[in-house]
């Protein structure tokens, strides 16, 4: 079997749904803020994010149900919810957002052809993504980059396999 043929056994992200409201609230959380501390640890160092504090940002995972309210404090996450509002929401599939973060795919090109969405304080929205553009790429840890660009790499050869497969006609 070639590759194509092989990720198309693998599950399109909506299928993960289910399982993961398995995964206790307080867990997902703790593991999300755990990580966004970690990957923000500079720009709270160093006060780029200064003028974000006090604002709430939202970012929903459309194929898998996730959302997440992260509250910005001074210099550092003040908060990381699975439930709540959000001055601006950032929503997106979870290979879309995937692609993003690991710099793989561009923001205005994910918005123009309407594959991310942007809602609610939409300024606020586009300073965030302004920002983080602007993180250094060494900045984030070499372990989460490493992780970050394969795992997004992997989720769109599947997403593309799984697109061949659809449109494929028999002769």
């Amino acid at each position: 079997m070639d590759t194509q043929t092989l990720l198309r056994f693998v599950p399109p992200p909506s299928r993960l749904q289910a399982p993961l409201r398995l995964l206790p609230a307080p867990f997902v959380r703790t593991t999300t803020q755990r990580l966004l501390e970690r990957v923000l640890a500079g720009p709270f160092a160093t006060g780029v994010l200064d003028d974000m504090a006090g604002r709430t940002l939202g970012v929903e995972v459309t194929d898998l149900g996730l959302r997440w309210v992260v509250r910005v404090g001074n210099r550092r996450l003040e908060r990381v919810e699975v439930e709540g509002e959000a001055e601006a929401t950032v929503r997106g599939t979870a290979t879309d957002l995937l692609l993003l973060a690991a710099r793989l795919e561009d923001a205005d090109t994910l918005f123009f052809h309407r594959r991310l969405q942007l809602t609610g304080d939409v300024e606020l929205g586009l300073a965030i993504r302004n920002l983080l553009d602007q993180l250094p790429w060494e900045a984030i840890p070499l372990g989460l980059r490493v992780a970050l660009n394969r795992g997004a790499r992997f989720a769109r050869a599947a997403r593309d396999a799984h697109r061949s497969e659809a449109t494929f006609t028999p002769r």
